[in-house]
């Protein structure tokens, strides 16, 4: 048995004494380095150069949490390396000297209560009813036929995979949200939604061994599925723990859901074009959870705040977020055209400011180029709510004018007044700035992503 097999077998075997936090089995996956502490203790984390980000809490005895995060936290500081665990739950907090950051709620079932939650909620049911008269049948899947490259069940998950990945609006990412659903399979429970036979949907739930439930890690669905397909799997996944006496069922965390931070209900609305957070809670809310625990990024008292976030966004993005994010927007279009309508917004409120009149001929032009750029931001927001190829080559086309003409500007009025390196970043800035959005906004209108189906 290979080195790794070994350390994995271990691993497993503290998960079924000590798996505890709702994401422990995901540790399993590829991807995360182990330190040990004794026979009973482990820690699963990732590495990103300059931090280690746990996956969860420590992999111990609830009596030892506080011991093994201190033996740990010594452990990264003489390794040079900062600390955070990601998606803990309130207990952990109790039980260590930690800093912790509400990041957001998961929503949590006893699916012995859950036939019941059906009955009361008609909404729920008339969903089920749906998805099954539109001839969607959900069955479990045995670990054989998933294993199996060649099954045709296989087959058609790997296919559904591959279309809910490029339908995402982000990136492919790591850490505790990468799409592994074979791996391990014995130990998953897994569930197919067939209609006319064909896979439409899946469902990959993990256990959580040591609150005798499961975690339902994958959910995907067809855009083709009809309506209720999901709720389907959901219902069936429930009464399969019911039916094994299981107390303990979570979908995963619902990012940014419930009790956060300001700025973080801020970048819950900023972040709205890459990640639907008020969707996801929502579909979660709709199965009548039986409560909503709260989950957070914690860290040493050391260290301060916005290192560990940074850290953990780092280890989403498999190491590099500049990489993440050009990778977003090269395959999503409308991400870039949502970018320039967002930084076109500050850059507008300083063109309006008094202290900004003397880098114009006149205020009349001053005022001008503030309503050219107000009509321009509510035009660029308009296409990403809407693609209209029509509105993206006259948009394209007013901002290369906007350009020709502001370095004409510059090269008449601004440059023979500039006076420091002030004068000449500003300059830079508005010369620069319009000709490469209009690169950019021709460059989207011939995106593969955006042409007729």
């Amino acid at each position: 048995m290979r080195s790794h097999d070994i350390e994995h077998a271990r691993v497993l075997a503290l998960l079924k004494r000590h798996g505890w936090n709702a994401t422990s089995f995901q540790v399993l996956e590829p991807g995360y380095s182990y330190w040990f502490d004794g026979e009973d203790a482990c820690v699963a984390y990732v590495d990103t150069g300059q931090a280690w980000v746990v996956a969860g809490a420590p992999i111990a005895p609830h009596e030892r949490l506080g011991e093994v995060v201190r033996r740990f936290e010594a452990h990264a500081a003489a390794s040079g390396r900062r600390l955070c665990f990601f998606a803990t739950e309130q207990r952990m907090l109790d039980a260590a000297p930690l800093k912790g950051l509400a990041i957001g709620e998961q929503p949590v079932w006893d699916p012995r209560r859950w036939e019941l939650s059906v009955r009361e909620s008609r909404s729920l049911r008339e969903q089920l009813r749906r998805a099954r008269a539109k001839g969607v049948r959900v069955r479990e899947v045995m670990p054989s036929e998933l294993k199996d490259a060649a099954h045709p069940v296989r087959a058609g998950v790997d296919g559904l995979m591959e279309r809910w990945l490029g339908s995402r609006r982000m990136a492919p990412m790591g850490f505790l949200v990468q799409l592994s659903p074979f791996a391990w399979a014995e130990e998953r429970r897994s569930f197919v939604a067939e209609r006319d036979g064909e896979v439409v949907a899946f469902l990959s739930a993990v256990p959580v061994y040591a609150r005798n439930g499961w975690l339902v890690q994958h959910l995907l669905r067809d855009a083709r599925a009809p309506n209720g397909t999901a709720e389907l799997l959901v219902d069936a996944v429930m009464r399969a723990a019911a039916a094994e006496g299981r107390g303990y069922l979570t979908l995963g965390l619902a990012p940014l859901a419930g009790e956060v931070d300001g700025w973080l209900r801020a970048a819950r609305v900023v972040g709205m074009p890459l990640y639907d957070f008020e969707g996801l809670r929502a579909f979660k809310a709709r199965l009548r959870p039986h409560a909503w625990h709260r989950l957070h990024l914690a860290w040493p008292a050391r260290h301060g705040s916005p290192l560990p976030l940074y850290d953990a966004l780092r280890a989403f993005a498999r190491g590099s977020l500049t990489r993440f994010g050009l990778a977003t927007l090269l395959r999503r279009p409308l991400l870039l055209v949502w970018l320039l309508a967002v930084l076109l917004v500050p850059w507008t409120v300083l063109l309006a400011l008094p202290a900004n009149a003397h880098r114009f001929p006149s205020p009349l032009v001053q005022w001008g180029w503030v309503l050219f750029d107000v009509g321009l931001t509510v035009g660029l927001f308009s296409l990403v709510r809407r693609w209209r190829s029509g509105l993206a080559t006259l948009l394209a086309s007013l901002i290369t004018g906007d350009a020709c003409l502001t370095l004409l500007e510059a090269l008449l009025y601004n440059l023979p007044r500039a006076r420091g390196l002030g004068d000449w970043l500003v300059m830079g800035v508005a010369v620069l700035a319009p000709a490469t959005a209009a690169v950019l906004l021709f460059w989207v209108r011939k995106h593969p992503a955006l042409e007729p189906a």
